[in-house]
């Protein structure tokens, strides 16, 4: 599904190198479900950026489903994006003045989806994630659970094959964090790959494989039997 070969990432800030990745080595299957952890600085949301290809690796070779996605152009990578990959972010990043229904329908606007399809689509989901009662309002009309239901709901109207979600319970109480979880997890059982970016050493505890990050470098890597 998912396999990253010799991946480094580094960056010039002033007149230093700064290297954020350093040789990541990984495979990530179908359905998999894997928490990424470590202190602030330590790499986790550049890993998480580069998986969704919001950025490119300073060197060595990033595959999804056998297709090697490193030297696409700009295009190319929107375009696997858009198919293969939803995001979920701790601040939301719904457009303000869109309804909770346009906020949702917006990825298969943009995918030129069909009116008729895209329609029946928002609805399912609506109904799936609880939220057809507040179909119309804004999102400074939503509580902060309503507006991650919402959000989750817009990563997976294209039916991504991976989840990538950075600490989608930052700005939640822990009754509603642990009721976004519980969904978020429910989609690996669809068989959709979750990654997930947490300082929180109990959520992290919950996935399958747990990767620890030090100073942009894998230090360990936990198998539950969860």
């Amino acid at each position: 599904m998912i396999e990253l070969l010799n991946i480094s990432r580094s960056f010039t800030v002033g007149d230093q190198q700064v290297t954020a990745l350093r040789d990541i080595n990984l495979n990530i299957g179908a359905g998999d479900y894997v928490s990424i952890m470590g202190p602030s600085g330590s790499g986790k949301s550049t890993l998480l950026n580069l998986i969704g290809l919001l950025d490119r690796p300073t060197s060595g070779v990033y595959r999804i489903d056998g297709g090697n996605v490193t030297d696409l152009n700009d295009e190319q990578q929107a375009r696997v994006r858009s198919e293969k990959i939803g995001f979920v972010f701790q601040s939301f990043h719904l457009v303000p003045r869109l309804s909770a229904r346009m906020n949702i329908e917006l990825p298969l606007m943009l995918a030129g989806v069909a009116v008729d399809q895209r329609r029946a689509r928002v609805e399912e989901l609506l109904k799936n994630y609880g939220l057809t009662d507040r179909a119309d309002h804004r999102p400074d009309q939503l509580s902060g659970g309503q507006r991650q239901r919402v959000a989750i709901a817009r990563a997976t109207s294209m039916r991504p094959s991976v989840l990538l979600a950075d600490e989608p319970t930052g700005n939640l109480d822990q009754t509603t964090g642990r009721e976004v979880i519980n969904l978020l997890e429910q989609l690996t059982e669809q068989n959709v790959t979750l990654i997930l970016v947490t300082h929180d050493p109990a959520l992290g505890s919950r996935a399958k494989r747990q990767l620890h990050m030090v100073d942009g470098q894998i230090v360990s890597l936990t198998e539950s039997s969860r």
